[in-house]
């Protein structure tokens, strides 16, 4: 399913007082840090993700994988596009970075996905619904501001 076409669930922004470059080299190891453990790994079997290990060229690039995600768009120091999907989503996960002023970096998460049938329904209230997700994330960019300090 083309990223697009997903339904909108929101966007959680930051902004890092470093350059581009820096934010995505924090990016990619938070990344890294975040899903490519055996704790992601493990999650990723319980939900039947059709990526479960970390695979593919490293630094990430199209093509690269973590348990959860493959990466889709690798574009360095402007977008990184993750999707996923397992037996109650298919979903995205789009990282944007912004110029916001002399070496200031904007960046952006846009989470997307599809929850079909009764059991999506049910997991989309756990992860989305209590607000899980959305602490997630905001502790994932806060992470990343950390790593560029």
């Amino acid at each position: 399913m083309e990223i697009a076409a997903l339904p909108y669930i929101d966007e959680h922004a930051t902004v890092v007082p470093v350059g581009a470059d820096a934010v995505w080299r924090a990016l990619l190891d938070a990344l890294e840090g975040s899903f490519a453990g055996s704790g992601g790994a493990r999650y990723a079997r319980l939900v039947g993700c059709a990526d479960r290990t970390a695979s593919g060229p490293r630094p990430l690039a199209e093509g690269s994988a973590l348990p959860g995600f493959r990466v889709t768009v690798a574009d360095p120091g402007r977008e990184l596009s993750l999707e996923g999907r397992h037996r109650f989503s298919t979903y995205a996960l789009t990282f944007r970075l912004d110029d916001a002023g002399p070496g200031r970096t904007r960046l952006r998460a846009e989470s997307r996905g599809a929850f079909p049938g009764p059991a999506g329904r049910v997991y989309r209230g756990l992860a989305i619904g209590t607000g899980g997700h959305a602490v997630g994330m905001r502790r994932l960019l806060g992470s990343i501001a950390r790593r560029c300090a």
